[in-house]
């Protein structure tokens, strides 16, 4: 973390910059996440773990103005340095504020192993299951958020499957303080549309806070995926029909978010799967997902009350623009002294150069940054 604050601070930094994983520290297995069968594995103090893992996150937590807990779950074939890096990524875009968690789960990175993987994920949503239940009892942590991508959506659909019906008989007032699950976010999911619905019929829903799905029809992964299994991908909006029984109930649910990113800037480079980092429209509204605790409309997004799915306007740059410094004076204060003073330095505002694309992104000690006509604005951490 302090190499890519250092590097992102750099007047001249290069468009891209390696990050790798230098080393790792176990702390154990969590005691709750051993079973009948697993048990000659106990070490002597089974709870050591446990308390090591609870130390760290709320140390961090102690000292962080948004006392929350991301977990970030991957997709398939990747190792596992992947979801490390990627969730190093996004906490720094965060200011490194709260906690962020990288849920590895045990993908093959192999393309052949697609099929054993989605298996895999079955199991891994156990393990998600008991991380979140130790986050919620023995963490300070106000709420835990979820951000899962493609097949990793999977494993978080059926964590929160699995904890529905454990609290089937918990009013949500109950859920919400026992759980403490704020928002999922579901990119790209490789997840049974059908399936989906399913859930929502068990009263999934319950569970989170909000559930935000982004979809495209221009996600050729997920394409390859419908073929596979002639079945509809949930974060797909091909063969999409929205007939006046699930409109009512997109109306009548403002918990459940749909957004569209096909029109989004960038959401169609390489297979259209990676949305959520080749898009910078894509990214800037999902970091604002976790940032804030807005609705579409107040991130610049539009939709009708006859399809009941968010999208980007063209006008969506300056809806955020706007956005931002609705939610956060002191960027619309920033903006304007940097328009006045050309860019230079002043005492709470730093000016960091040049970027290429309008984006919201967060760099080292930087609570939030606006690249705006091609400049960044931040609002500092004191």
């Amino acid at each position: 973390m302090e190499e890519a604050r250092r590097i992102s601070l750099l007047k001249n930094r290069a468009d891209n910059y390696p990050l790798k994983v230098t080393a790792v520290e176990e702390a154990g297995i969590l005691d709750r996440s051993f079973s009948i069968f697993t048990r000659e594995m106990m070490p002597a103090d089974p709870k050591a773990a446990e308390r090591r893992f609870a130390e760290l996150i709320n140390a961090k937590l102690a000292i962080a103005k948004k006392k929350d807990v991301f977990i970030y779950v991957h997709g398939y074939k990747v190792v596992f340095s992947n979801p490390v890096l990627v969730a190093t990524e996004l906490w720094h875009y965060l200011a490194c504020d709260g906690v962020f968690i990288a849920f590895a789960w045990p993908s093959t990175p192999e393309t052949l192993a697609y099929t054993a993987d989605l298996e895999t994920t079955v199991f891994s949503a156990y393990n998600l299951r008991k991380l979140l239940e130790f986050l919620a009892e023995d963490t300070n942590a106000e709420r835990i958020h979820i951000l899962g991508y493609s097949a990793g959506t999977r494993v978080a659909l059926n964590t929160l499957s699995q904890l529905s019906f454990i609290h089937k008989n918990d009013d949500k007032a109950e859920i919400r303080r026992r759980c403490r699950i704020g928002r999922i976010i579901l990119v790209g999911s490789d997840y049974d549309r059908q399936l989906f619905g399913a859930l929502l019929a068990e009263d999934m829903l319950k569970m989170p806070e909000t559930m935000t799905i982004y979809m495209s029809h221009k996600d050729k992964a997920l394409n390859i995926s419908r073929w596979l299994f002639r079945r509809d991908r949930l974060g797909q909006t091909e063969g999409l029909a929205l007939n006046p029984i699930v409109v009512q109930y997109l109306n009548n649910t403002p918990q459940l978010i749909l957004i569209d990113v096909s029109n989004a800037e960038g959401s169609a480079e390489g297979n259209g799967h990676a949305y959520f980092r080749n898009s910078p429209w894509a990214s800037s509204d999902i970091l604002m997902s976790l940032m804030c605790d807005l609705a579409p409309n107040e991130k610049g997004l539009v939709t009708t009350s006859e399809r009941p799915i968010w999208t980007f306007p063209n006008d969506y740059i300056e809806r955020l623009k706007t956005a931002l410094m609705t939610a956060n004076p002191k960027i619309s204060k920033g903006i304007k002294e940097i328009r006045n003073l050309k860019l230079k330095k002043r005492k709470g505002v730093k000016c960091l150069g040049i970027v290429e694309k309008h984006v919201v992104k967060s760099w080292g000690k930087i609570n939030l940054v606006v690249l705006w006509d091609n400049s960044i604005v931040g609002d500092t951490l004191q």
